[in-house]
C-alpha cells in the first residue's frame, strides 16, 4: 500500500494536501492527528482533504490538527488552489472552490499560480452567526472577561468564527496565554479563532494569531481578513490593508458592499510518502 501527502505552506501555516483519488485509506479523527503530529507524524498545521466534486463544484474539506474540521482556512484555499493547478486539475484562470464555510472565489495571478487573489465572502458580526451567546446583536467593541481579566473585542464570522481583541502591545506569549481560554471560553459554543491587533497605521496592521483547534499559529488567511475587517468596522484603517503576522504579509482589501479579496503566497514544500511501519501505525 502506497500513501503520499503534498507539503505546502502559506506564511509559514503549513498544509498536508491528501488527495483520495491518490491514497486509499480513508482519514478519520485519529488517523489526522497521528499524521499531524510533529514528533510522531509529518507535522502539520492541519489536512486539506480534496479534490471531491459536488454539485459541479470542487470541494476541500479542511481538517485541525486535533482532527476536528474548520469550516474555512485562507491559507489552505490559497494552498489548495495551488495543488489544484500543480496537479492540472483546474487549467483556467480563475475558479471556485466550496468549502464547508462557503464558496470563495480564487485568481491565479502568476503563470506557477504562486500568488493568489482569493474572494473570501462577507463578514458578519451577528452574534447568532457567529456564534456569540446571549441576546441578538452585533458584537462590535463589546467588553468580554476572560480570565477575570475584562477586553475590548470584536467578534465576526467570514464563514468561520474569530474574536478580534484590539491591544497596544501584542506579542506570542500573549497569544498562547490569552487564546487558550479565548478559544474554549463559555461565550463561544462553536469555539473561536483569535486574534490580539496591534493597529500600525491606516493601512497597515499586526496580529497575533491562536487558531481553534490548532494553536498558536505563524500565518492565517482567514485571521487576517477577520482582523482587518474588525478594524475597518472599528474606524481604525482604510479599506486596503497590509496585515503583518510573524509568518509574513498578506494584502486585504474590503469592497463596499463587505467582500473582503485576499491576496498572498503559497510555497510547494515537497512530496512526503509514508513509511510502510508508518501505515501500519495510522491504521492500529
Amino acid at each position: 500500500m502506497k500513501i503520499s501527502v503534498e507539503k505546502y505552506h502559506g506564511l509559514g501555516n503549513d498544509y498536508l494536501v491528501y488527495d483520495p483519488q491518490k491514497n486509499p485509506v480513508k482519514l478519520n479523527e485519529e488517523r489526522i492527528k497521528h499524521i499531524c503530529d510533529r514528533n510522531f507524524g509529518c507535522g502539520s498545521d492541519g489536512i486539506l482533504f480534496g479534490p471531491l466534486m459536488e454539485d459541479g463544484k470542487v470541494r476541500v474539506k479542511i481538517y485541525n490538527p486535533d482532527g476536528s474540521e474548520a469550516e474555512k482556512s485562507g491559507n489552505g484555499v490559497r494552498i489548495f488552489s495551488k495543488y489544484l493547478k500543480d496537479c492540472g486539475y483546474v487549467k483556467d484562470e480563475a475558479f471556485t472552490l466550496s468549502t464547508l464555510g462557503g464558496d470563495v472565489n480564487v485568481r491565479y495571478l502568476t503563470p506557477d499560480g504562486k500568488l493568489l487573489k482569493v474572494g473570501m465572502g462577507k463578514v458578519t458580526f451577528r452574534s447568532s452567526q457567529i456564534p456569540v451567546i446571549g441576546i441578538e446583536r452585533e458584537v462590535v467593541d463589546e467588553i468580554m472577561t476572560f480570565g477575570n481579566r475584562h477586553y475590548r473585542v470584536t467578534c465576526l464570522s467570514i464563514g468561520n468564527p474569530h474574536c478580534v481583541i484590539p491591544m497596544e502591545h501584542i506579542s506570542r506569549e500573549k497569544a498562547i496565554a490569552l487564546g487558550q481560554v479565548v478559544e474554549t471560553s463559555l461565550n463561544f459554543p462553536n469555539r473561536i479563532n483569535m486574534q490580539l491587533l496591534k493597529v500600525i497605521d491606516r493601512h497597515n496592521i499586526r496580529i497575533e494569531i491562536y487558531e481553534r483547534g490548532a494553536g498558536y499559529t505563524l500565518a492565517s488567511g482567514s485571521s487576517s481578513c477577520a482582523a482587518a475587517s474588525a478594524a475597518r468596522r472599528l474606524g481604525l484603517v482604510e479599506n486596503r490593508i497590509t496585515v503583518h503576522m510573524p509568518g509574513g504579509k498578506l494584502e486585504i482589501e474590503i469592497d463596499p458592499d463587505g467582500m473582503v479579496h485576499m491576496t498572498g503566497t503559497v510555497c510547494h514544500v515537497g512530496t512526503f510518502s509514508f513509511a510502510d511501519e508508518f501505515i501500519d501505525e495510522i491504521l492500529q
